[in-house]
């Protein structure tokens, strides 16, 4: 018999329940044919200044970086797809779980291998010129 304590350990969040539902709505979507650049930006466009002003810099430097992705929602986040529709890179705001910094990460269809181990997200904070160059060039060579 489960205790009310291990219960409430593996409930999900709400805010991982409200993921589960925009993904469900993103497949019913996909099969519609849904604008995912719209769809980024509208995502983009609900958060609150300055993860909006953040979120938006990062969307164009992906972007420019890499226009062959294509731009999509997955669980409610921006994304970025390859042409056999596998993410290659997503952003999940800090806002999206609660969190204390939005992540930059990279699925496994990114080409960043490197040896036996390599990084998958990052933490970001702000977006200097530095932190441009380093997104476009990882965003580069995961796209392969």
């Amino acid at each position: 018999m489960a205790t009310k304590k291990a219960t409430q350990a593996s409930s999900f969040t709400a805010e991982e329940r409200a993921a589960m539902k925009e993904r469900a709505r993103e497949l019913k979507n996909a099969k519609r044919g849904a604008d995912g650049e719209k769809d980024v930006l509208a995502a983009i466009a609900k958060l609150a200044q300055p993860e909006r002003t953040l979120c938006e810099r990062l969307h164009q430097v992906i972007h420019d970086a890499a226009p062959g992705l294509l731009p999509r929602t997955w669980y409610g986040m921006p994304a970025y797809a390859n042409a056999d529709e596998k993410v290659v890179v997503f952003f999940k705001p800090a806002s999206k779980f609660k969190d204390r910094y939005l992540t930059l990460g990279f699925n496994d269809a990114a080409k960043l291998d490197d040896g036996a181990m390599w990084p998958t997200s990052f933490a970001l904070t702000k977006l200097t010129a530095a932190e441009e160059k380093r997104i476009r060039e990882l965003v580069k060579e995961a796209a392969g």
